[in-house]
């Protein structure tokens, strides 16, 4: 096995290069174990892996899967793994892998999952990387078909959305730096409803009909969707809350979307 240990050698520095952003298509950087064993249990192209000098067995054997499957494996010193890895305490492992964006005709495509209708997210302004990922991790849970996201949306291949995500962005197409102007065109052009999600005065989320084909906006942390687009929407959605809380985490609302639409289709 290579071995590095110098902070100031190129792999390393191309490690801390994809923790600072932005991240080049198609290129993902990987930290820890859980995302190494998802994106092998996936079938993502692993391009390299750096493993800490003294990991325990379960990491070595990561590694050597990984290894098998063509990804070029590298032993690294505890000072290397600290500049590689873009946490405080590594976990022992580092990877990069082949994860390039979905095209937008394909995740709006009802097609890209066999004999379910379209359920796509898309994400507008929501700037928070944690967020994007535990939206991602929400939509694989509740049975969406895909995510885009629009303007001003934070990378949903970047380390942090990645961590959150905690391996469904290997297996829920996403499609990413896409207009929301032409995302909604694109929807209503393959046949999906579009469903602006709004504080306040829409239709109860459990009125609302999520059995047909649809694209459910989901606004900036704090803001919301711009009251413009709210407005051109087919359907605008409220979830009914008590007391006084105004609206509900990003992350939040389109997980308790997705699962209603679920169990609206499973009684269809």
């Amino acid at each position: 096995m290579e071995r590095v240990t110098s902070r100031q050698n190129p792999l390393v520095q191309r490690f801390r290069d994809l923790a600072r952003g932005p991240v080049p298509d198609g290129v993902a950087l990987l930290e820890g174990s859980h995302l190494l064993h998802e994106a092998l249990r996936s079938g993502i192209i692993l391009e390299l892996v750096a493993i800490a000098d003294g990991a325990p067995p379960a990491l070595h054997e990561l590694a050597d899967q990984a290894g098998r499957r063509g990804a070029r494996v590298i032993g690294v010193s505890g000072s290397a793994l600290t500049a590689m890895s873009p946490v405080r305490a590594p976990s022992g492992v580092v990877s990069i892998a082949q994860l390039p964006a979905r095209r937008l005709t394909e995740v709006l495509g009802a097609g890209t999952i066999p004999h379910r209708a379209a359920l796509v997210l898309v994400l507008s302004g929501v700037q928070d990387a944690g967020n994007v990922g535990a939206i991602v991790r929400a939509a694989e849970g509740g049975g969406a078909t895909g995510i885009v996201c629009t303007d001003g949306t934070a990378d949903p291949f970047g380390w942090k959305a990645l961590r959150g995500a905690m391996g469904s962005t290997f297996r829920v197409p996403v499609a990413a730096r896409e207009s929301l102007a032409a995302t909604l065109v694109a929807a209503r052009a393959a046949g999906l409803a579009v469903v602006a999600t709004v504080p306040r005065d829409g239709t109860p989320m459990s009125r609302c009909d999520l059995r047909q084909p649809l694209a459910v906006l989901l606004g900036a942390e704090g803001q919301g969707l711009d009251e413009a687009i709210a407005r051109d929407a087919d359907v605008r959605l409220t979830i009914p809350m008590h007391g006084p809380i105004e609206s509900l985490n990003v992350a939040t609302t389109a997980a308790l979307i997705c699962f209603e639409a679920s169990r609206q289709r499973e009684g269809a």
